[in-house]
């Protein structure tokens, strides 16, 4: 998905600087964690939020946040979200959370109902993230595999809705084990008999077949409505003071989930997951190095919806809230399995200005590798696929460090576009 907005989301920021009250240049990183599990949005929301009395639930900031993108296959878009972040305890040892909810809807009739979040409970004794998404989905189909072309480019709408999740409980300070339980239900798929590929029949009216309806990858079962529903342990080591926007400290996540019949999936296949991440100043708080390794295994009879994918910027809790390679297409390549790395530096840049909203400011570049491949024997290093950009940031929430992210990223195979979101890629 690719959006144009970049006048209106401008405009987004400074009237929001508008409404928030000076804080430090520098502040102190907390030892507080997530707002860990509000990944960013999907639709880049336009948000305009005030900290006044109004938004304040004891702890808690309520902010609205209007919602309106442009993207090819749907048009334009609109919609209504809400952020409520900050902490559920007074003490110093439990990190803030987060709930997010949107709804938008599309020219065309596409439209998102999502909920999602990430709550600490007093003392960290409990992690509970997840989210309840209800999706009508217009996207490109590229097919399966770790090499695609533009002229493969195939359009596939859905119903999707999804339920996703954990219950953690802290076993020391920092580690966190317990249960996921995911279920996505795929429903309503259409997909056009063919288009004409005007690049190589510019006078023909001769339509080249649908890729999605000859995928020889794709069985005739797929094609058709499907249910997956999975439940597996999860086990999370988590060091980083605020997740959302992390100035220091690590994250090794790993989970399983066995996806049966006798969870009433139509499918048996076991998804393996390996998440780390690591976090630090370079010489102060001013500049972070921000690093993310992602694999992510199936074995077993595997749904094309349900494989490993890289371009994945819808948010959600599949990935751990977490942007895989910034400017390549959503699920642009998508394979049993999959391993991607990613490095950003996030640069403040008015430290030392007079202004309080000039100091809200910050920058960063990122770029990253991936590969999808049937087995894990397909990494080889041959047809890596790579992706970069860069962005600024605008410091939303400073207490709970709730940024919004405006990125330019272009990849393998996809042309450069915008990214606006809350919160940062990972």
């Amino acid at each position: 998905m690719r959006f144009s907005f970049l006048t209106a989301a401008l405009a987004a920021l400074t009237l929001a600087a508008a409404a928030q009250p000076a804080a430090p240049a520098d502040p102190a990183p907390a030892l507080l964690a997530p707002p860990a599990a509000a990944p960013p949005l999907a639709v880049r929301p336009l948000g305009v939020a005030k900290t006044s009395k109004f938004g304040q639930i004891g702890n808690l900031t309520l902010l609205p946040i209007p919602v309106i993108f442009y993207q090819d296959e749907t048009g334009f878009g609109y919609g209504l979200g809400a952020l409520l972040s900050g902490r559920f305890s007074a003490d110093t040892l439990t990190r803030p959370s987060n709930a997010r909810v949107q709804y938008w809807t599309t020219q065309k009739g596409q439209s998102l109902l999502q909920l999602v979040h990430s709550i600490y409970t007093p003392g960290e004794k409990f992690y509970l993230n997840g989210e309840v998404s209800a999706y009508d989905l217009a996207l490109y189909y590229y097919g399966i595999g770790n090499e695609n072309s533009k002229s493969a480019e195939s359009d596939l709408q859905y119903k999707l809705f999804i339920i996703n999740q954990r219950v953690q409980k802290q076993i020391v300070p920092k580690l966190f084990f317990g249960a996921q339980y995911r279920l996505t239900n795929m429903s309503q798929i259409t997909f056009e008999p063919g288009r004409i590929d005007q690049a190589k029949q510019p006078n023909s009216q001769e339509l080249v077949p649908s890729t999605f309806r000859t995928d020889p990858r794709l069985t005739p079962r797929e094609r058709q409505d499907t249910r997956v529903s999975g439940l597996g342990p999860v086990l999370t080591y988590d060091t980083r003071d605020v997740p959302l926007a992390a100035f220091r400290g690590d994250l090794l996540d790993f989970g399983v989930t066995f996806n049966g019949t006798g969870l009433g999936s139509d499918y048996r296949f076991v998804r393996y997951q390996l998440d780390a991440r690591h976090f630090q100043p370079l010489g102060s708080n001013r500049t972070i190095l921000a690093l993310q390794y992602l694999a992510q295994q199936h074995t077993g009879d595997v749904p094309f919806r349900e494989l490993a994918g890289l371009g994945a910027n819808l948010g959600g809790t599949l990935y751990n809230n977490a942007n895989l390679l910034r400017g390549i297409y959503e699920q642009r390549y998508r394979d049993r399995q999959m391993m991607m790395f990613q490095a950003e530096i996030r640069q403040k840049l008015f430290p030392n200005a007079g202004s309080s909203v000039l100091r809200r400011f910050d920058a960063a570049v990122f770029g990253g590798i991936g590969q999808t491949g049937a087995k894990v024997g397909d990494f080889t290093g041959k047809g890596t696929l790579v992706a970069g950009g860069g962005g600024i940031r605008f410091n939303f929430l400073q207490a709970d460090r709730v940024n919004l992210r405006l990125d330019y990223a272009g990849g393998t195979g996809t042309a450069p576009g915008i990214y606006f979101a809350i919160g940062e890629a990972f």
